[in-house]
């Protein structure tokens, strides 16, 4: 990848590093998101979609440079980064960054390293956790969801330091996904030669703010429908790109209540059909304990709701908004 060797040279050299910070009403946790990367980076841009809580005016009092994505159109995250790139004048890296975010202080340091270690990559992630997994079931799911293996990676989340050259060349962010457009990023960038590291290093704290189960289940069923909708865009290719996915969502939120249904109807004995519901949460807390187990078997029904909306909105020749959890 082009990238590679513009990279090598940057390690020879001061590192220019960019940062592409996106968000809407994040209030002050743009502030504390924005104050983390002072200091760090060349150019801070903050890319807003039409927050009515005074965001632009505070990016701009901290030295951001803002963009007001254009809310006519129909917005995706995918769409407000790529506005950002699009500002920047060719930095060696960039750091993409949710604005709900706050950079861990070592982070660009510690991922500038493994650039380093590992010539190939051209992207670097490390651990991001909630900043409040105690106030609530769902926060602290969503810090165990961001708890996930070192090494060589497939994908990353929404924070990552990128080699800017790498992400221009395969044409950035796929605008039109309104869920999982970074593995499907990361899914071009490792076809076109690169590779994705996820390190042991604090990188970010975030703040899902999930407090109630219908936040959970909104953000479960945006999961199903990601998965359904990178299994149809990739899912053909040699990585078979979320297919395990969003055939498990189907099959335990869809087909296996069909067909506890069907037995039930035709026969009494046909409801105990159901127990596999417990036998597959007792396999799961296993691996993961109860509570993780429970949500995981519950989620299904919720990805299941998401991949079916997709396919039928497919089949209708239409798109579905953005499916928003806060």
């Amino acid at each position: 990848m082009g990238g590679h060797a513009m990279g090598g040279h940057a390690m020879r050299r001061a590192a220019v590093i960019d940062a592409v910070v996106i968000g809407r009403n994040e209030g002050a946790r743009l502030l504390a998101c924005l104050r983390s990367l002072q200091g760090q980076v060349r150019r801070l841009v903050y890319v807003d979609s039409g927050s009515g809580d005074g965001s632009v005016a505070a990016a701009r009092a901290l030295g951001a440079e803002v963009v007001a994505l254009d809310m006519t159109q129909a917005f995706t995250a995918a769409r407000a980064r790529n506005a950002g790139l699009a500002l920047l004048d060719a930095p060696d890296f960039v750091q993409v960054v949710d604005g709900d975010c706050e950079v861990a202080p070592g982070w660009i340091a510690a991922a500038l390293a493994a650039f380093t270690a590992h010539p190939a990559a051209v992207v670097v992630c490390g651990r991001r956790r909630e900043r409040f997994p105690e106030a609530s079931v769902y926060n602290a799911l969503a810090d165990a969801e961001w708890d996930t293996p070192m090494g060589r990676a497939t994908a990353c989340g929404g924070d990552a330091l990128m080699r800017f050259a790498a992400v221009q060349a395969v044409g950035g962010y796929r605008e039109d996904l309104i869920a999982g457009e970074e593995p499907e990023l990361c899914l071009r960038l490792r076809r076109a030669g690169g590779e994705v590291w996820r390190i042991d290093a604090e990188m970010t704290l975030h703040d899902a703010a999930m407090l109630r189960f219908s936040q959970w289940w909104r953000r479960s069923v945006r999961a199903g429908h990601a998965f359904a909708e990178g299994a149809a865009l990739h899912g053909a290719g040699p990585e078979r790109h979320w297919v395990a996915e969003a055939r498990r969502s189907l099959i335990w939120g869809l087909m296996v209540p069909v067909a506890v249904l069907a037995a039930g109807l035709l026969h009494p004995a046909g409801w105990l059909l159901a127990l596999i519901y417990p036998l597959q949460w007792a396999r799961l807390a296993r691996r993961g304990g109860a509570r993780w187990a429970f949500f995981s078997v519950l989620g299904k029904f919720a990805e299941a709701r998401g991949a079916l909306g997709y396919w039928l909105d497919r089949a209708r020749g239409r798109r579905r908004g953005l499916i928003e959890y806060k």
